[in-house]
């Protein structure tokens, strides 16, 4: 330990952010030993008057003096306890008044040495550690000498006296010193509790804050691959009947009814959306079923060819697996629109293996250069889609030789049987 700490220190110290609460703790710490003060300097006063020796008038000064030990600790020492800006002057006062009550009585009268198990303490935790055991050294020292020159006792009860004050010195000196490593563990022990609080806090607002943005980046996914692709849909087919009301009022009327049931279809979306429940297309029905309207209403909409191939035996998986792939279909299918033209035939294939569920989208469009950069956010999405479920997206693609989509999703035994 350092000879530069004092007890002083966590007094400061439990004086934070919460600065009035840790005060607060650091006075009733102290409650104890203003009890213990107490009882010292009265059973020094008890023990002075009762002596034998010296006379009377003697250990009624001595006693005078002692009882001024209290006033003085009340009024000085514990505000230098208390005292939290780190100014050692009123500490230094305070030990300097109490060396000057004490060093006068325990010349005259021996027994008033018993102050010392009050003014030891003190001195810990007022003082540091060095200046300490010096004031400690000098409690032993002068009386001794004092006492020695003024009584002339024998080399018996002087080498008594002395190993008496050496004794309490080593035993002052030892305690003095655990108490103050106690404490250091215990301020430590404080800084990490208040550091691991604020490490907690921090947490719980970082998971808060990754929650709100996981949510905000789920429903942009659902807003972007339903509600959105839905009005672009109702915008295409809105500009498609404004070009047919002159010369082919039987097809406007029906991209009229498309637009109808279109936004029907994102009505219920929608309310799928806020309920926090699947697919409006998933409801009551296979991945394979909802896979199938999606190529028809593709094939509504533009007057483009969309078939749709499954493999394997249809069978019900997880919810999270068949939003992906009807999310994929769904993306791919819009983009065809938007980017290979409303024209363009497309091709489904779903394939359901034992290990895997795999979704391709193909058109034969322009294509374009998968390696450069893109703008949008749905291929993307559908490639966050994919890794949150554990598999993986890829977008092939080279111009003029069409695109393609492919979304494929593992399927391990514990994930069937989840979904049986």
């Amino acid at each position: 330990m350092s000879a530069d700490v004092s007890l002083e220190e966590p007094a400061r110290r439990l004086t934070g952010a919460d600065g009035a609460r840790d005060s607060d703790v650091w006075v009733r710490s102290l409650r104890p030993w203003d009890g213990y003060f107490a009882v010292v300097w009265a059973v020094t006063l008890a023990v002075v008057l009762g002596a034998a020796q010296p006379s009377w008038p003697l250990r009624a000064v001595a006693a005078s003096i002692v009882a001024l030990n209290l006033p003085w600790y009340v009024l000085v020492g514990r505000p230098a306890m208390l005292d939290d800006t780190g100014d050692q002057g009123p500490a230094r006062r305070y030990v300097v008044g109490a060396m000057l009550l004490f060093l006068p009585t325990a010349v005259l009268v021996n027994e008033t040495q018993l102050v010392t198990f009050a003014l030891a303490p003190q001195c810990f935790m007022l003082l540091r550690l060095r200046g300490a055991l010096w004031v400690l050294g000098i409690m032993g020292a002068v009386p001794f000498a004092g006492w020695t020159l003024l009584w002339r006792p024998s080399l018996g009860e002087g080498v008594f006296r002395l190993l008496l004050a050496v004794a309490t010195f080593a035993f002052s000196a030892f305690l003095g010193q655990w108490t103050m490593r106690i404490i250091a563990q215990s301020r430590d022990r404080a800084a990490l509790i208040a550091e691991l609080e604020a490490g907690r806090e921090e947490i719980a607002r970082l998971s808060a804050a990754h929650g709100a943005l996981a949510e905000r980046e789920r429903m942009s996914r659902e807003i972007h691959d339903t509600l959105a692709q839905g009005f672009t849909s109702l915008l295409m087919l809105s500009q498609a009947v404004e070009s047919e009301l002159e010369h082919d009022l039987p097809q406007a009327r029906r991209h009229v009814a498309l637009m109808t049931r279109t936004a029907r279809e994102n009505l219920a979306e929608a309310r799928a959306l806020v309920a926090g429940g699947s697919p409006a297309d998933l409801a009551g029905t296979s991945l394979a079923d909802a896979l199938e309207r999606l190529t028809d209403r593709h094939t509504a909409q533009t007057g483009a060819p969309a078939r749709l191939t499954v493999n394997g035996g249809v069978r019900p998986l997880p919810t999270a697996y068949e939003v992906v792939a009807l999310r994929a279909c769904q993306e791919a299918l819009a983009n065809t629109r938007k980017h290979a033209g409303p024209s363009v035939p497309v091709t489904v294939l779903l394939v359901y293996a034992p290990d895997a569920l795999t979704l391709s989208v193909r058109d034969e469009g322009c294509g374009f250069d998968a390696r450069a950069p893109r703008e949008g956010y749905g291929l993307d999405g559908v490639r966050a889609r994919a890794e949150e479920a554990g598999g993986s997206a890829e977008v092939r693609s080279a111009p003029g030789s069409g695109t393609s989509l492919t979304v494929t999703l593992p399927l391990s035994p514990a994930t069937l049987r989840r979904s049986t």
